[in-house]
């Protein structure tokens, strides 16, 4: 059975139960991270030597690293679904896993951090509202993607759903202002039908 290693408040771990979920796929989650602990244990260490969540074990194969390991169960549970036959469709929905690493994250994480792991005596309100609006920027780029198809890499949910959806989930439930974005709105709605959005991605923020 999959081994899944994560506490369910990580965004990163988030990503993975809803693929799993969306998958079908049977597996156990043991909590570990922040107040779970475990991450510096050596046993923990000698399969992710970066001590982060999650890390999954598929019967003896270990793998770390949210993005990757979507696609991995994407590829071996969800070919033609998550994991589209087509190549080009398969490449848009790449290029969007990793414009939420390399575009989203670094602003959604020190804002998530700043409004819900900081105690407020302690928060950065200019800081703060500079991460909003930048945030603002980075979601009118994906609503005008949105724009043109229901999904980020087409008409169809794919892989390339699952960590901007998280994100973007993420940041609709902080307290702050929030533009119109309908095109964005209309998507989120429709993962909003999804069972492992709801059950994994759309909890309150920890």
């Amino acid at each position: 059975m999959l081994k899944i290693w994560g506490r369910t408040n990580s965004i990163n771990v988030q990503k993975v139960m809803w693929a799993v979920t969306e998958l079908g796929v049977a597996h156990q989650r043991t909590d570990a991270g922040l107040h779970f602990g475990g991450v510096n244990e050596s046993w923990y260490r000698a399969m992710n030597p970066n001590g982060r969540v999650p890390t999954i074990d598929d019967d003896g194969f270990v793998l770390w690293e949210s993005n990757a390991i979507v696609r991995y169960l994407a590829s071996k549970h969800g070919a033609g679904s998550l994991y589209p036959d087509d190549l080009q469709i398969r490449a848009d929905a790449d290029r969007w896993m990793d414009w939420a690493t390399s575009t989203m994250a670094p602003l959604m994480t020190p804002l998530f951090w700043g409004l819900i792991r900081t105690p407020a005596e302690k928060r950065d309100p200019a800081a703060i509202d500079d991460l909003r609006i930048k945030m603002e920027e980075v979601m009118h780029i994906l609503d005008e993607q949105l724009s043109g198809c229901p999904f980020v890499a087409g008409d169809n949910f794919t892989m390339g759903d699952i960590p901007v959806g998280c994100f973007t989930q993420r940041w609709l439930a902080l307290p702050i202002a929030h533009g119109a974005h309908p095109h964005l709105e209309r998507w989120v709605a429709r993962l909003e039908t999804r069972p492992g959005y709801l059950a994994h991605v759309k909890l309150p923020l920890s």
